[in-house]
């Protein structure tokens, strides 16, 4: 397998180039370390060679090969012989960290902070009924509608028409939600590399880090090598470097890619229109197929359009979407959009896992589709005040944090003054607090100075979390170790 190689320019561009403290072996060994931890430097990126590094910083041969032997001694660098330094995370005794989450379970004492997912739209029960109503339609039937309802498949596709992607009803796929389609996706991908042979017979995926922990789980269960791109942290927030993520292509040669352009999860960031150009065509050169991830497209808090959907700027895309993050998870229905070449080998590949979504909760869908525009504009005012009220809550009881408000989507990332997001999610117990890791989110590790906090939970639980947060990080801030060795889990 090919390996990323870090360029000595590269690397420090996301280190910085000093001044470096005294002695300065140790200030660049501790930069190196957190670009690790904070998962900015991908575990298994070969690092340039000390001489690289010396005249790229400025430094001596002899402080570059000091620093890089305290990152062995650390463990956050292997050296071998002939193959160089590689990246990698110290060990962790009982396992870091299980990427596949589910939910908490808090008990009715405790404010749960692992799960972004809306309270049920107003409409749910009212559109129930209204669906039960049709459903005697299809109990002639047998039920099994494994491409979807024709019904929703048209106002879906009809959606994606009217936001400049043309597309035919027989290009949607409806899906236990958008993970369930992202797993038809890769899975369908994979095994049309390996059908059709060749040199990009492969199983790399590129994701972002931080991603979607379900998703982690869910390419790796498919069989995918995940092929991770640190997304870049700057005054404005988490954006993504299209040329860094060019040459990570060109270097991996992925054969497919889980991106979430919108409102990303957990940052909140959102891709530009003008580098979304850069992006289609930076994944046409290389020939990867990309999933996108559309589940929180339209919770967009600023009053902006909905951005351009990726599919509208390179044929060759999958899209995923769901109505969990704006109805309610319970509906568990989601959509695939799959490019009209591709729709046969995905509905194949589609059985392999299931026969379809429950039709009554396809004929719910439909029914809230009719009140759509109204339901979203009343969720994004929730959203967004939640949104102002937890940043207010954090900013007032731990002004130490970097908080960057997101523009959309459904929780704060927050960047911790020490890497104990781990230990802050054991302390967070004893406060009556839920909390999930951040390494949670690197597909890679690392990310251990970083937390996602939702603003989903009810506005007098919102008021309760500054204070309960900030005792948390106090008793954190006394705990030993790096982390849980048990398991933390989340579902959204």
């Amino acid at each position: 397998m090919s390996t990323l190689v870090m360029g000595a320019k590269r690397l420090v561009g996301i280190i910085g180039d000093g001044p470096w403290k005294t002695p300065a072996f140790e200030s660049l060994a501790a930069a190196v370390a957190a670009a690790i931890t904070d998962g900015r430097l991908p575990v298994g990126a070969r690092l340039p060679s000390e001489r690289e590094l010396a005249s790229a910083t400025g430094l001596s041969r002899t402080t570059t090969g000091r620093a890089y032997a305290q990152l062995r001694e650390q463990e956050y660098i292997l050296t071998r012989r002939g193959s160089g330094s590689v990246v990698q995370l110290p060990s962790v005794p009982g396992g870091r960290i299980d990427h596949l989450l589910s939910p908490a379970g808090a008990d009715e004492t405790e404010i749960d902070l692992t799960c972004t997912a809306p309270f049920a739209a107003p409409d749910i029960l009212d559109a129930y009924d209204r669906a039960l109503t049709r459903l005697g339609a299809y109990l002639p039937g047998t039920g099994y509608y494994p491409s979807g309802l024709p019904v929703l498949r048209e106002i879906i596709a009809d959606r994606y028409t009217r936001r400049g992607a043309p597309t035919d009803p027989d290009q949607i796929l409806i899906t236990s939600g958008a993970l369930g389609g992202a797993a038809i996706a890769i899975r369908a991908l994979l095994d049309g590399g390996a059908r059709f042979g060749g040199a990009r017979s492969t199983s790399r995926v590129l994701v972002e880090s931080p991603t979607y922990p379900n998703a982690i789980a869910t390419l790796e269960g498919a069989g995918a090598t995940l092929v991770t791109y640190p997304l870049e942290f700057g005054p404005q927030g988490h954006h993504w470097n299209i040329d860094a993520m060019d040459q990570l292509m060109g270097q991996m040669r992925p054969r497919s890619a889980y991106l979430i352009p919108d409102f990303h999860n957990p940052t909140g960031a959102l891709l530009p229109d003008d580098r979304r150009r850069d992006l289609a065509e930076a994944l046409r050169r290389h020939r990867v197929v990309p999933v996108f991830d559309e589940s929180l497209v339209e919770l967009g808090l600023e009053g902006d359009a909905v951005p351009t959907p990726m599919s509208a700027l390179i044929p060759d895309t999958v899209t995923v979407g769901s109505v969990s993050k704006v109805y309610w998870g319970g509906l568990r229905i989601g959509w695939m959009r799959i490019p009209r070449h591709r729709v046969d080998h995905f509905a194949s590949s589609r059985l392999g896992l299931d026969l379809g979504a429950p039709v009554l909760e396809q004929l719910v869908t439909v029914e809230l589709m009719e009140n759509h525009d109204a339901i979203v504009a009343d969720c994004r005012s929730r959203l967004r005040a939640a949104r102002d009220q937890l940043a207010a809550q954090v900013r007032s009881w731990l002004p130490e944090w970097k908080l960057i408000v997101p523009a959309g989507g459904m929780a704060l990332w927050a960047e911790l003054p020490e890497a104990r997001s781990g230990v802050l999610s054991i302390a967070a117990r004893n406060h009556g607090l839920r909390l999930v890791a951040g390494p949670n989110f690197a597909p890679a590790g690392g990310l251990d100075r970083w937390v996602r906090l939702p603003y989903t939970v009810t506005e007098s639980e919102l008021e309760e979390v500054g204070p309960r947060l900030a005792a948390a990080w106090e008793e954190a801030k006394s705990m030993n170790g790096r982390g849980p060795t048990d398991r933390a889990r989340i579902v959204a």
